[in-house]
C-alpha cells in the first residue's frame, strides 16, 4: 500500500468516519457500513458480523480510548481499502495500532480490522472493553 487515492465513494465514507470520530458520535455509522460488515478485533479470535455490533464495539472503544489520534493513512491500489495508523491511551498504558478498512464499490464499509501493540496496551484495552461489553451479554 502507498499513498494512492481512494475511490470517490470510499473517500466520502472515510471523510464521514473521520468526522464521526472527531465528534465522538457514531450515530451515523450505519450510513457508511454494509449491514453484514465484518469486524475483526485485536483481542478476539472470532470475527463479529453486523453493522449494529460494529457500532456498539466502536462506540465503546471511543469511550475507552484517551487521546485517540490518527497519524497516517495508506490506500490500496484499487482504491477500496485504507490503513489508518493511530495512537491512544487506555488508563496508564500507551498503545499504537492500525485500522484496516475495506469498502465496497458503493463506499460502504464491508470489513473493519484492528491491530494493536504493544501487548500491555492490548491487554489494557481488552480488559476495559471486557468490562464495558458485559452489559451487552445475556
Amino acid at each position: 500500500m502507498n499513498s494512492l487515492a481512494l475511490q470517490p465513494a470510499a473517500a466520502d465514507s472515510l471523510a464521514a468516519w473521520h468526522d464521526m470520530v472527531a465528534r465522538t458520535d457514531l450515530s451515523a455509522l450505519g450510513s457508511i457500513t454494509h449491514p453484514d460488515v465484518v469486524f475483526r478485533s485485536p483481542a478476539v479470535y472470532k470475527p463479529y458480523q453486523s453493522a449494529d455490533v460494529l457500532g456498539v464495539i466502536l462506540g465503546n472503544v471511543l469511550q475507552v480510548f484517551e487521546g485517540f489520534t490518527y497519524h497516517r493513512e495508506f490506500a490500496s491500489e484499487d482504491g477500496l481499502s485504507v490503513v489508518l495508523e493511530f495512537s491512544a491511551k487506555v488508563g496508564d498504558r500507551e498503545l499504537k495500532g492500525i485500522d484496516m478498512i475495506r469498502f465496497d464499490e458503493a463506499g460502504k464499509i464491508v470489513e473493519f480490522e484492528v491491530m494493536v501493540r504493544p501487548l500491555s496496551g492490548l491487554q489494557a484495552l481488552a480488559a476495559a472493553m471486557g468490562e464495558r461489553m458485559q452489559r451487552y451479554m445475556p
